[in-house]
């Protein structure tokens, strides 16, 4: 008796199959998956347009955006993030008719670059054109002249943080004083480095008035310390 053996009757795979099959292993997990996850998870570029951080930063600066901050605390893991000082790249509240914008023909939240000035636990408050953090004036060496409202104080409750422009002058920044306090879960992450045209630290640990004492739970010291929209990439 003789054994029959199945010849399989389906075609080869063709040679375009292949290809892209290896392309896709190759350009698309191998590179644009990492990238993804480095521009989502790790960091970003942004580049400022607006004057509201001005003299600090102007339209064209590019800033390194840092996105792991933001996860590491959504995690519960330890991070400093937020800290006085800090420059926040953010979405505006949205239910302030200030945090909208239409771009062709589409209305939506852009992302805006301020300096945090107060967290969770800050009393905070601007008084004789000073803003005022825990009773003490800060010294502001990066904002420019000009006539800030007074605002009665107010504490920052959890999850919250208060930010404002380095341009002080009359109009130039749509803020906290605008549109109240940001919500730490519409910040993207901090972005104390620029990288062009004048590399250097422009925020974060160091900027503000190092005496001023955290008033939160904690206990602990905090740093004291642009409406700037901000074009960026994986945010």
């Amino acid at each position: 008796m003789l054994a029959c053996q199945a010849v399989s009757t389906s075609p080869p795979p063709s040679r375009p199959a292949t290809a892209l099959r290896r392309a896709w292993r190759t350009w698309i997990l191998g590179a644009l998956l990492p990238v993804y996850l480095l521009t989502t998870l790790g960091g970003t570029l942004a580049r400022v347009d607006g004057d509201s951080m001005n003299e600090t930063l102007r339209s064209g600066d590019v800033l390194l955006l840092l996105k792991y901050p933001r996860w590491l605390r959504a995690a519960g893991l330890p991070t400093p993030y937020p800290r006085r000082g800090d420059l926040l790249i953010f979405k505006a509240p949205p239910d302030s008719p200030y945090s909208y914008e239409t771009l062709w023909g589409v209305r939506h939240r852009p992302y805006n670059v301020k300096r945090a000035v107060a967290l969770a636990g800050d009393s905070v408050a601007v008084q004789d054109g000073r803003v005022v953090v825990n009773g003490v004036p800060l010294r502001e060496p990066y904002a420019s002249e000009g006539f800030v409202a007074d605002q009665p104080a107010l504490t920052v409750p959890p999850g919250k943080v208060w930010v404002i422009g380095d341009n002080r002058r009359l109009g130039a920044s749509l803020d906290s004083r605008a549109y109240g306090l940001v919500a730490l879960s519409d910040t993207a992450g901090p972005a104390n480095l620029r990288l062009w045209p004048r590399p250097g630290w422009v925020g974060g640990l160091g900027w503000g008035d190092p005496e001023v004492r955290r008033k939160g739970p904690d206990g602990g010291a905090g740093e004291a310390g642009s409406h700037t929209r901000l074009l960026t990439f994986g945010v």
